[in-house]
């Protein structure tokens, strides 16, 4: 039987491969309404993708990264916008 830790990281990679799957198919809808039906699908999918990093976050199951500093910050900024590495 598994655990909790592990369930909730199972549901999370699913959902977290559900999202990614909204976002190909999404761009590559021409019917407005499913690509509409596909938006909620997805807003709803990232609700339940929120409740489950809490609950991670909560148990301790997922700890985030520290937060990045202005000078990382400065950097990744830097290469985005084509600008030299330091």
């Amino acid at each position: 039987m598994l655990d909790e830790k592990t369930m909730v990281s199972d549901a999370l990679t699913g959902v977290n491969g559900e999202l990614t799957r909204f976002g190909e198919m999404i761009p590559q809808t021409e019917n407005k309404e499913l690509k509409q039906c596909l938006k909620q699908m997805r807003n709803e999918c990232e609700m339940s993708q929120e409740k489950l990093y809490q609950v991670a976050r909560e148990k301790s199951y997922y700890v985030p990264a520290a937060k990045a500093s202005q000078q990382e910050i400065d950097h990744v900024k830097s290469i985005l916008s084509g600008g030299s590495m330091k």
